[in-house]
């Protein structure tokens, strides 16, 4: 999982696998007390759900949820050609 820190207004990018076409933009709105209110602004084909309701929607559908990606080496090791 990655962890990001964003203050008020500020933004992070969930971009397509393999390019740099954006799907999502995510912007935190505003913080109060325990809460936080944040916007998505994504392509008109791209669903956005909150997870609970992304869990209901698979089950009823019978669709497999995807299985989490292994969790990547802590270095890398550089492509040499």
């Amino acid at each position: 999982m990655l962890v990001l820190s964003r203050k008020s207004q500020e933004a992070v990018v969930v971009g397509g696998s393999g390019s740099l076409h954006r799907l999502v933009r995510v912007t935190v709105i505003d913080i109060r007390g325990g809460k936080v209110w944040l916007g998505f602004d994504a392509d008109a084909d791209v669903p956005v759900h909150r997870h609970e309701v992304w869990e209901r929607i698979c089950a009823e559908s019978q669709t497999p949820q995807p299985t989490p990606r292994a969790e990547r080496p802590k270095h890398r090791v550089p492509y040499i050609d």
